[in-house]
């Protein structure tokens, strides 16, 4: 097995250490209190090539492979999981999305935008009666000739009141059932496109995550996404990849708690001595890095499979499901490591233990993933070895 990463991987991923700490970490933690969108963050993110790592240098993007992405998702995660996941949906769910499925006239006129961060775009899935369950979509598209007209509501849409373009799932042909739906590619100024309110949440709160409105809003036949139908089957293999950037940012939260625990650990003293000296501490340290590097190399796998063109849907869910859990176990140790310090905004790990719960809820809950998994390994789908 090979573990060493290329010289042009380590370059990414001191990059983004680098701006984490310097650009991320000043001002994360009132934003995070006010709720406060990372405008400038954003920029100087797009500015790096962070917007469209994998997209060919031809569109605008960086080129990159999956590998160099997650790198550089796991360093900003580790310091701001909001910064992180307007990268993730940008780079996973849009940019590859496009990449992939669209055609000659889409990415010249969207990928090429998105990819270089002059604009940002948006995934709309889920609606108030659709999450775990993406085949029961309200939102229809009804198709016109030229056009089809457009009316539903998404919900939980990071990157909601900021993007200028969103990717929505629709229904085409109720009859059909999953084989019906379609993806559109909608402009966020278009008539009859409406912003909600920005949601309150638990943690990532400086993320951007609204309620859109669609109402009659009129969509180009140019703007569908492959062929009638193929909406459902694009939207799962978006999210597949896209498991792969949020598995990459639990780790970088897991590894961020870790890696303050330890600090403060060997800085804290009790007893006449660093509480990392004493075994019930140590060994919290030692059960935190272990899982950590076991989430690490989840995570590089499904990368790698997927730079490999290999089939990565299990690899994906496998890697999402225990990143996360991992990362929600770890920052809660690693207040506890803190004890009353840890539950102070000061410290940040209180902050990374809000951030770490959403890892375990979107682009596809942790009992989903399982389901994933549970019907792969008992369809016989072979296991793929990391080389």
């Amino acid at each position: 097995m090979i573990f060493n990463l290329t010289e042009e991987q380590l370059a990414v991923q001191e990059a983004a250490r680098e701006f984490a700490q310097k650009e991320l970490l000043p001002g994360v933690i009132e934003r995070d209190r006010e709720m406060k969108y990372p405008r400038d963050q954003v920029r100087m993110m797009a500015e790096l090539g962070f917007l469209g790592m994998m997209v060919d240098p031809a569109y605008g993007g960086g080129g990159m492979d999956s590998l160099s992405y997650v790198l550089a998702m796991e360093e900003i995660s580790k310091v701001d999981a909001s910064c992180s996941v307007i990268m993730s949906v940008n780079n996973s769910l849009v940019c590859w999305g496009l990449e992939t499925y669209g055609t000659e006239e889409q990415k010249q006129q969207y990928l090429t935008k998105l990819a270089p961060g002059e604009w940002v775009g948006a995934f709309c899935l889920s609606e108030p009666e659709a999450g775990s369950d993406a085949t029961s979509q309200r939102t229809t598209a009804v198709d016109m000739g030229d056009h089809y007209v457009l009316n539903g509501t998404k919900n939980w849409i990071t990157n909601g009141g900021t993007s200028q373009v969103h990717l929505v799932i629709a229904q085409t042909h109720p009859e059909k059932g999953h084989r019906g739906i379609n993806a559109f590619i909608v402009e966020t100024s278009w008539p009859g496109v409406t912003i909600g309110a920005k949601e309150d949440k638990l943690g990532i709160r400086a993320s951007d995550t609204h309620t859109i409105m669609y109402t009659d809003v009129k969509v180009p036949k140019a703007n569908r996404i492959g062929e009638d139908g193929f909406g459902f089957k694009f939207a799962m293999k978006v999210l597949s990849g896209g498991r792969i950037g949020i598995a990459a940012q639990a780790l970088g939260i897991g590894a961020g708690a870790y890696e303050l625990a330890l600090a403060y650990a060997q800085e804290r003293e009790a007893f006449g001595k660093p509480i990392s000296q004493h075994q019930a501490i140590a060994f919290k340290l030692a059960d935190m890095a272990t899982e950590v590097e076991a989430a690490r190399l989840l995570v590089y796998r499904s990368a790698w499979l997927k730079d490999q063109g290999k089939d990565y849907d299990m690899a994906s869910s496998m890697a999402k499901v225990f990143a996360s859990e991992m990362a929600m176990k770890t920052a809660t140790e690693a207040v506890q490591v803190h004890g009353g310090y840890g539950y102070v905004k000061e410290y940040h790990v209180e902050r990374l233990m809000r951030d770490a719960k959403i890892t375990q809820i979107y682009e596809g809950t942790s009992e989903i993933q399982r389901l994933v998994i549970s019907r792969s390994i008992l369809s016989g789908t072979p296991y793929v070895g990391v080389i």
